[in-house]
């Protein structure tokens, strides 16, 4: 497995069942340019360069995915992450931003690098970021959201399928849901109830950026997790589904 977690080839390697051919990386291909800060609740998560994405759900709490939770070459983690929101363009200062570090990293405590199930984590932000229209928050699900539903998919991945090019500004996609059916199809023996397919079977167009946000009529419906290469036939996008934890994430809001 590898995951591509940072917007320069910096490849961390962890055990997977999925095996060598399993790649996450930042990619969004055969997306469009957003308008400046129109996807207000996206973060940038960095430790020195940006290396995944989160969903700001209230002034002081991020979700993204928990494999982007990674130990350092010393084999440490840290809870010390800087969360830049309001941002577009990644290289440069634009006025907008807001830069917290985190107080807490919380990992849900089921997730697997086995086979990246319950792959979902929290970070309380040390203090809280002050809301406008350049930094909002996201809702999360009032329920499922079920195949056919289009969503939007945003990041700062790669744009091109064949070679690295990662854009500074956000990219964005809009990819449907996919049937259960065709999502495990796609990916026999690996997708759990925990798990759902968004993209285009046919390839062309694809979004990872490791963490990022997957949004359904306005409500957090998928984190960004796992997928096979990138924009490939019948090798869709895997995501978290959100609304399986609706009650982990408010109960760890409120006891943290």
């Amino acid at each position: 497995m590898r995951i591509f977690s940072a917007p320069h080839p910096q490849w961390l390697r962890i055990p997977h069942t999925l095996g060598a051919d399993f790649a996450m990386e930042l990619t969004i291909v055969g997306g469009y340019k957003w308008r400046k800060n129109s996807v207000p609740y996206q973060v940038s998560l960095n430790t020195g360069y940006h290396f995944c994405v989160g969903s700001l759900i209230s002034s002081t709490w991020v979700v993204s995915a928990a494999h982007c939770y990674q130990k350092d070459g010393n084999g440490n983690t840290s809870n010390r992450i800087e969360v830049h929101l309001g941002e577009h363009n990644i290289a440069v200062s634009e006025g907008t931003e807001q830069s917290i570090n985190s107080a807490k990293v919380i990992r849900h405590p089921g997730y697997s690098s086995y086979n990246l199930d319950n792959d979902i984590m929290l970070i309380k932000l040390s203090k809280p970021a002050t809301l406008s229209s350049n930094i909002k928050t996201v809702s999360l699900p009032s329920s499922c959201a079920s195949a056919g539903t289009y969503c939007l998919i945003s990041g700062w991945g790669n744009i091109s399928s064949s070679s690295n090019n990662y854009p500074d500004r956000l990219m964005c996609l809009d990819a449907p849901i996919l049937s259960d059916t065709s999502c495990r199809n796609s990916y026999p023996g690996e997708i759990t109830s925990n798990m759902f397919c968004a993209g285009f079977l046919e390839g062309g167009k694809d979004s990872f950026d490791s963490g990022g946000p997957v949004v359904c009529n306005g409500q957090l419906q998928g984190v960004v997790s796992w997928g096979y290469g990138c924009a490939q036939k019948n090798r869709p996008g895997d995501y978290v589904k959100v609304c399986n934890y609706n009650t982990w994430i408010r109960n760890t809001m409120s006891s943290n």
